[in-house]
């Protein structure tokens, strides 16, 4: 009997190679499947365990579909991950954040000079969260999808024994599609627990959500409130406040959301993978204990140091990221100032923002990237200086276009800053430097300047 399940003589060396995972898959080889899921960062429990031979075998029989990865895997782990613990929102939770929006849009027109939404807030279960932002992590996540898969394919084919070298050469695209398939499915397991962490859309920094979408989250909302001996509903006001601020944000700066995402794939475009790291885990890989291999996904060990142009752009995404949060702080403050708590449940968000949670950090060690910025206390101090010197409406016409927005000199010095935007709203002409007189003295119809010759 155990030559009927060998392959057939000149078979294709692709399938030849694909038989062999299917058997690995169908328990009919002395790996263990169940090993499996650990590499996946999955519980070794059974319906894990059959989701996970069901994900694999569908990469194998759609390996030939192309080289992109599955992320419909990632999206369905993510959902599952994150019901798996969802608490539906009662009608009085439902009832009280509903309110919460109302208040937190009245006292925000107090303070903020930028336009309502034109969208209603939304209350969102855990799994709809991961819903509606899968999309967005997906997008960040598939250049280092790619790389590792592309990487272990080429390590693959390095390692393997000679009388093996054709048979993987030949299957790449399965090896690709199943690396492809852990990688989506290990994305899914960080978003569905990150879904467990966040309060809000916004509560991670960047626009997860629709343009001009803000949401709360009814079940966080009320675990984060938990242990602070603060009312519930100025805990509610308070987070509808800093959600709605950053909404409203992307909706009046239209130009922000798209600059904010594109540097983060640009960045993430730059990530490559450590080939020697993924070469010493191939050589020296037991399959009947993958928790190495796992261990180096969820660590970040395969990705290796950045480069002075990722650094570069790294510095600029964080810089940005720290404008927006320091923002959103400062408009916070000032909007929440009736509630008698609110310094109580901003320590709290301050000290729940430096520390990330544990999904978080999953994130940032598996794609590579740390959402959180490393300047915000000091862009907060900058934005609340310039609301001091020029007002509400002043600083929040900076967001209009790119190139007015403070820069990261101007978080260094924001008195520099203040100086300069003083002499402008006292109708004050700045010193010109040579260039900007060469211009002006082009520009001029006075007749002095030379005219440009065709």
């Amino acid at each position: 009997m155990a030559e009927d399940s060998r392959p057939d003589e000149g078979q294709n060396p692709e399938d030849e190679f694909r038989d062999m995972l299917r058997d690995i898959l169908s328990g009919k080889s002395s790996i263990d499947p169940s090993q499996l899921a650990g590499a996946a960062g999955l519980a070794g429990d059974p319906a894990s365990l059959a989701a996970l031979m069901s994900q694999l075998q569908g990469a194998l029989n759609n390996s030939a579909g192309g080289d992109g990865v599955n992320w419909e895997i990632a999206l369905t782990q993510g959902q599952e991950r994150a019901a798996a613990g969802q608490l539906s929102p009662t009608t009085e939770q439902q009832a009280q954040l509903t309110q919460a929006f109302h208040i937190a849009a009245l006292w925000l027109d107090d303070v903020i000079s930028v336009a309502e939404l034109t969208v209603e807030p939304r209350l969102m279960t855990r799994r709809e969260w991961v819903t509606g932002t899968m999309s967005l992590w997906t997008q960040l996540a598939e250049p280092v999808a790619t790389s590792i898969s592309d990487s272990l394919t080429r390590v693959l084919t390095d390692q393997a024994p000679e009388e093996l070298q054709s048979m993987i050469a030949n299957a790449s695209q399965i090896v690709r599609s199943i690396g492809g398939t852990l990688f989506a499915m290990q994305l899914g397991q960080v978003v569905g627990q990150l879904a467990s962490e966040v309060v809000s859309g916004g509560d991670v920094g960047i626009p997860l959500l629709g343009e001009q979408q803000a949401a709360l989250l009814p079940q966080n909302v009320a675990a984060f409130g938990e242990g602070l001996d603060v009312p519930a509903d100025q805990v509610q006001i308070y987070l509808a406040v800093r959600e709605l601020a950053h909404a409203r944000l992307f909706r009046h700066a239209r130009w922000l959301r798209l600059h904010l995402i594109s540097s983060i794939t640009e960045f993430a475009r730059g990530i490559t993978i450590d080939s020697s790291r993924l070469e010493d885990l191939a050589a020296g890989f037991d399959p009947a204990n993958p928790e190495e291999l796992r261990q180096a996904m969820v660590d970040g060990s395969l990705i290796p140091p950045k480069s002075e142009a990722q650094l570069q752009a790294l510095g600029r995404l964080e810089t940005m990221l720290a404008l927006i949060e320091g923002w959103v702080d400062v408009v916070t403050v000032e909007a929440t100032s009736r509630l008698p708590k609110a310094d109580a449940i901003a320590e709290t968000v301050k000290r729940r923002r430096a520390s990330g949670g544990p999904a978080e950090s999953a994130f940032a060690t598996l794609v590579g990237l740390e959402l959180r910025p490393r300047r915000l206390r000091e862009a907060a101090a900058m934005w609340q200086a310039v609301t001091d010197a020029v007002g509400n409406e002043a600083r929040d016409a900076l967001w209009a276009h790119p190139d007015i927005v403070p820069t990261s000199d101007d978080i260094d010095d924001p008195q520099a800053l203040v100086a300069r935007l003083t002499s402008a709203a006292q109708g004050v002409t700045p010193e010109l430097d040579e260039m900007d007189k060469a211009l002006e003295d082009l520009l001029r119809d006075d007749g002095t300047a030379r005219p440009i010759e065709e």
